[in-house]
């Protein structure tokens, strides 16, 4: 089993231990007493001390040229490149990843640091005409300081990247907060970047429980925007305690999305894209499908399909042959989704497919079941997020119905629909009401220059991912130079 030991955060440059030397041990979620490696326990003092370099950073890296800022992302691509082998074994061994999962989670991490650092040859702004004499005006896109990343479990180095290397080709300052459940991958993330050349205090990262770092997280005076992903209910609270302070809030959260399959639908095309889409990583991405909605002429059908699909999977530890889906990340989260079924059933959901663990769990790690239900709209599975590998289905009679239930529901992140009818189809895209909508494509699997974010409950105004990330990050300064 893994151990890489304990790494240290990154601190204007230096990597160091917490003040009080506490540690945090990270467990392998495949096993029950498997210690992958150790972080510090940061102090609020010790919070305050990555602020104020942050602060330095800001001031070097605005200066710097943009693409001297663009070839330190590149850089730490090939890096990231040449290191993939290690940077996977680590994801598997924090976050329980397959082996197939955690490789394609390095290599998107590696394109966000490509795809932005390519723009350090773009324009950050354009002239604009000005009917003053011999006046030239332009539209200027600066940093706009230091901002937070606050980042989730269950894409432990590749949302990072997706927040990251949009803020710093902008020329910002970074401070990262990993989740406390998998933040060495992170940690090696910034040790990467640090090689590939980033100045001191552009980047700096904490460790430890929010819980007891005070408020020195949120209330340092160089702070200028937050970029958050994670559970609803902790994102709306960070809205709600911002709002007022001037601090930019990009929030990132929960999804209970839903896919459609039409009675004209391929269903050899839609069951494994439903499949994939339910359970890989084991359910947990806010784009994961969690609500399936099947025309009634049709039902029987895609049905029997999809549970025979189910019961084919094959449940291990990420590092095993041939393994289609690992573990949830930790015993709580097992928990959690096995009283949600338990109490779905206790509604009157019924089973369709439960997936066999095996032999899965004899090192009583966090598995859980690939799980099969038809439920009513009324259960309350249909409107809580799970975040684990159950899909739950209901049956509709015509598209109206099937926009109707997508629609039913707080969260508004993404939806799929699966039909070989172009009015179908258009009329789907044009009427669901979610960030991201596919057709004939799964809820997942959005590619790194898509503008990202939901709707309603699950996002705010700012997107995150291609050029629109760059809104999130920079500010506009108008400019107008009389030259004679």
């Amino acid at each position: 089993m893994m151990n890489i030991g304990t790494l240290k955060n990154l601190v204007n440059g230096q990597f160091a231990a917490s003040s009080s030397g506490e540690e945090i041990a990270v467990y392998n979620p495949a096993t029950r007493a498997d210690v992958v490696g150790k972080v510090p326990a940061m102090s609020p003092e010790d919070v305050a001390d990555v602020y104020a370099a942050a602060r330095e950073g800001a001031k070097t890296w605005k200066r710097t040229d943009r693409l001297a800022r663009a070839k330190v992302l590149l850089d730490a691509a090939g890096l990231i490149r040449s290191n993939q082998e290690e940077l996977a074994t680590l994801i598997v061994a924090e976050m329980g990843k397959t082996r197939s999962e955690a490789f394609g989670e390095v290599g998107k991490t590696a394109e966000f640091f490509e795809y932005y650092g390519g723009m350090g040859r773009d324009g950050f702004g354009e002239f604009l005409p000005d009917a003053r004499q011999s006046t030239f005006a332009a539209r200027l896109y600066e940093p706009i300081g230091v901002v937070l990343l606050i980042t989730p479990w269950n894409d432990p180095l590749l949302t990072p990247a997706r927040k990251m290397a949009p803020a710093l080709i902008a020329g910002n300052s970074v401070v990262i907060k990993p989740a406390t459940l998998t933040p060495l991958i992170t940690l090696r993330l910034a040790q990467l970047l640090d090689q590939a050349g980033l100045p001191s205090g552009v980047l700096g990262t904490v460790t430890g429980r929010i819980g007891e770092m005070g408020d020195a997280l949120f209330d340092s005076p160089d702070l200028r925007a937050v970029s958050f992903t994670g559970s609803t209910s902790v994102g709306k609270r960070l809205q709600a305690d911002l709002a007022g302070s001037g601090i930019r809030v990009q929030t990132e959260m929960g999804g209970k999305n839903a896919s459609v399959i039409m009675d004209d639908a391929d269903l050899s095309l839609a069951v494994p894209a439903i499949v994939s889409g339910a359970f890989a990583q084991a359910g947990q991405r806010c784009t994961a499908t969690s609500r399936l909605i099947v025309h009634s002429a049709i039902a029987d059908e895609a049905r029997e399909k999809i549970a025979e699909a189910i019961l084919k999977l094959k449940v291990a530890p990420g590092d095993s042959d041939a393994v289609d889906m690992g573990p949830v990340v930790d015993h709580q989260a097992q928990r959690d989704i096995d009283e949600s079924i338990s109490h779905a059933i206790s509604q009157g959901a019924e089973v369709l497919a439960s997936g066999r663990l095996g032999t899965a769990d004899a090192n009583e790690g966090a598995f859980v079941s690939p799980t099969f239900l038809r439920i009513s709209t009324t259960h309350d599975i249909w409107r809580d997020e799970i975040f684990g590998p159950v899909l739950s289905m209901t049956e509709v009679d015509d598209l109206d119905e099937a926009i109707a239930a997508v629609n039913d529901s707080t969260f508004g992140l993404s939806s799929a629909i699966f039909t070989r009818s172009l009015d179908s189809a258009f009329r789907f895209v044009e009427e669901v009401d979610t960030g991201q909508v596919s057709v004939n494509q799964p809820t997942s699997g959005w590619d790194i220059h898509h503008p990202f974010g939901g709707f309603k409950e699950s996002g705010s105004a700012f997107k995150e991912q291609g050029r629109d990330a760059l809104n999130f990050y920079t500010r506009i300064k108008t400019a107008a130079v009389r030259t004679h």
